[in-house]
């Protein structure tokens, strides 16, 4: 059963690196209706651009992909964000969740997964092989007092 959203955006892009950071701003605009808390916001940030960095490096090695990213804001002031991508997909979730565990070469962590774990409170990983994958997130954010005036 899909929970009913109060708002939501979807935006697609091509898998270029440039526009990590266009992801990571256009859902922190999109939380900012939420009034988080700095720290709130830097880490919704962080995980999307673990997420979308994830899409672009290993979904698509070696071609130019779509990327998909979804943001919703659900009951109890939770954040639901979704990163898909079309590409190779991930035959091993289990183990492609292990920290350092990578497919990218010397040059990446292999921490993706575990930051996202580390900044957001629930992480779900859906993979078929040759057919992409979908990383959701959801964080619940503090609901903030209101002063009287």
């Amino acid at each position: 059963m899909k929970t009913k959203a109060s708002n939501e955006f979807v935006l697609e892009f091509p898998s270029r690196s440039s526009n990590e950071g266009f992801a990571r701003a256009a859902v922190a605009c999109f939380a900012a209706q939420m009034d988080p808390t700095l720290n709130e916001l830097e880490d919704i940030k962080t995980a999307v651009s673990e997420a979308v960095t994830n899409a672009i490096v290993h979904a698509y090695p070696d071609i130019i992909g779509k990327v998909q990213v979804k943001a919703r804001i659900l009951p109890e002031h939770i954040l639901e964000v979704t990163v898909r991508d079309y590409g190779r997909g991930i035959p091993d979730i289990e183990k492609a969740r292990q920290p350092m565990y990578t497919t990218g070469g010397e040059e990446r962590s292999g921490m993706g997964f575990t930051i996202m774990e580390s900044f957001m409170d629930k992480l779900s990983v859906r993979s078929v092989p040759g057919r992409g994958t979908t990383v959701a997130m959801k964080k619940k954010l503090a609901p903030r007092v209101k002063s009287i005036r």
